[in-house]
């Protein structure tokens, strides 16, 4: 192998990037693109949802318990509606998530000690919403109605008594359970998959498709020194492109970084080699950029943004895709990127998710090299 001719095939690749606009875009305003788009445009907290509220008892006992949601940073009561009718359309226009109705004899039957019913309207077009609201406003009826149960215990000289077992809970990695947290490291894995694969799955094909590939062919240039001079360009572009999605997701999103830069530059490197070798054997079999880069999409990025436990949970997956997932190389990125980042888990601990990417590693790109051949078709 001589070093003088991988580093002329590494230049012409640089110089093609340089002079294809589309290219330089996809590897210079991609990543920052998807850093502010997942960051700012996709988020899993739920506040400030829209309430509406249907008081028919008017007293100061209802506007006690409409001011625990407002309080509540979950919730938002949007407006306050005198019938049923405008409480209906306003779940059914989706101005409303949720509607409150309290009874008009609440405030008697609060005197009287005895269970009085509160009615919440849900919209659960989004299930998981609902589901989520739903927990939140029964959190919140559940608080306030213990403090009037000791209020009206208190104030006839009886007590309750403690219960035997309490729970206390404490949030461990992510304290104050923002969604940023949980899913910005995660577009590392999306965006060395756009850089990877979809990049280099246009090399081999764009060669055959412009009638280069015959020159090459004709060079004294080997086989492996047009892969590697061809990969090498993006390698050191995916790896710059991680430093800024790092840079952004600690300084910008204040994502806590916990674990060891070095780790993270050894996991990262090894998940690029996967995705370069991958996508340049995507374009040595396709041999049409077009199809190429269809072809790598598929395999590369949705897994990665679907099955990879990205944004959805794996456990909670059915257990066919759960098997499946064990063969993405993305799953064992992610897992590696978040138990950097919120956990900072050690590198003695992370080898069940970095042994697999250096044996995709290794059989990618034993698998890429021996599918390229310099020689017609």
């Amino acid at each position: 192998m001589s070093f003088t001719r991988l580093l002329a095939m590494a230049r012409k690749e640089v110089v093609h990037i340089l002079r294809d606009s589309r290219s330089l875009g996809i590897v210079v305003i991609m990543p920052v693109t998807l850093m502010l788009l997942f960051g700012y445009g996709v988020s899993l907290d739920l506040k400030g949802m829209p309430v509406y509220v249907y008081d028919r008892d008017g007293s100061q006992r209802s506007q006690d318990l409409l001011k625990r949601f407002q309080s509540n940073e979950y919730f938002h009561v949007a407006r306050v509606v005198d019938n049923y009718p405008a409480l209906t359309r306003a779940l059914d226009d989706g101005q409303a998530k949720m509607g409150i109705v309290i009874p008009w004899d609440y405030s008697e039957r609060l005197e009287e000690g005895g269970p009085v019913p509160v009615q919440a309207l849900v919209d659960a077009t989004d299930d998981n919403t609902a589901n989520v609201l739903s927990g939140y406003a029964q959190a919140v009826v559940q608080g306030y109605s213990s403090e009037i149960q000791l209020n009206w215990l208190g104030k006839r000289g009886q007590t309750i008594q403690p219960a035997p077992v309490s729970v206390q809970t404490r949030t461990w990695y992510n304290e104050n359970l923002e969604s940023s947290a949980f899913i910005v490291p995660g577009v590392l894995a999306l965006v060395m998959s756009v850089i990877g694969a979809f990049l280099t799955s246009l090399t081999i094909a764009r060669e055959w498709e412009r009638g280069s590939m015959e020159q090459l062919i004709s060079t004294p240039v080997s086989a492996m020194e047009i892969m590697l001079g061809k990969l090498t360009p993006y390698f050191v572009l995916g790896m710059f492109d991680v430093a800024v999605c790092v840079w952004i997701a600690v300084k910008w999103f204040h994502v806590p970084f916990r674990g060891s830069y070095v780790t993270l530059a050894v996991s990262s490197a090894l998940f690029m080699v996967v995705v370069l070798s991958l996508g340049f054997l995507i374009s040595v079999l396709a041999r049409n950029q077009f199809a190429a880069s269809q072809i790598a999409l598929l395999i590369t990025f949705l897994p990665a943004f679907l099955l990879s436990g990205f944004l959805f949970s794996i456990e909670q997956m059915p257990q066919v895709l759960q098997w499946i997932t064990r063969i993405l190389p993305a799953r064992y990125y992610v897992s590696v990127l978040k138990k950097i980042f919120l956990k900072g888990t050690p590198t003695a601990m992370l080898y069940a998710d970095l042994i697999p990417l250096a044996v995709f590693a290794v059989l990618l790109t034993l698998i890429a090299t021996r599918s390229f051949h310099k020689r017609l078709e």
